[in-house]
């Protein structure tokens, strides 16, 4: 699985005008699944970004994780993270796990979280969604696993 962090002073979901999910300070998490995936990658991928020290201490330094700071996630399905462009111009998307895998462990994904952390919102599967966040930092992770 993939994902693609951003620390974030407030983010939120809009699908059809309608804020889907948002959060204050705290984790965009866009994720995609790809061919092969597992539960057991979601649970190595969430439990690393539950306890990455992104978040800065009275010092400075990056040196808290979203829980100890009591962040929130916001998690969106992103599919397009697994795009392949060494072939030509337009991606390739061939890795991404078909839809049902997809949704499988993206739901997968948000109960284990919703488990583990007190704050999360989500966006929704394959939706159209407009994604509004301040970047914090900005701060950008990229994790695979």
């Amino acid at each position: 699985m993939k994902a693609l962090l951003q620390r974030v002073a407030e983010a939120r979901v809009v699908i059809d005008g309608e804020v889907a999910g948002q959060i204050g300070q705290g984790l965009l998490v866009l994720l995609c699944a790809e061919h092969g995936d597992s539960e057991a990658q979601a649970d190595k991928l969430l439990a690393k970004l539950l306890k990455l020290r992104i978040f800065s201490d009275d010092a400075g330094k990056m040196n808290r994780s979203v829980q100890d700071v009591a962040g929130g996630l916001l998690i969106v399905s992103q599919f397009t993270l697994a795009a392949d462009v060494s072939g030509g111009n337009r991606p390739s998307f061939t890795a991404a796990a078909p839809p049902e895998l997809g949704r499988k462990l993206y739901d997968f994904f948000v109960t284990q979280a919703k488990m583990s952390h007190p704050v999360v919102q989500t966006g929704q599967f394959g939706a159209d969604m407009k994604v509004h966040l301040v970047n914090d930092g900005p701060v950008t992770i990229p994790l695979q696993f």
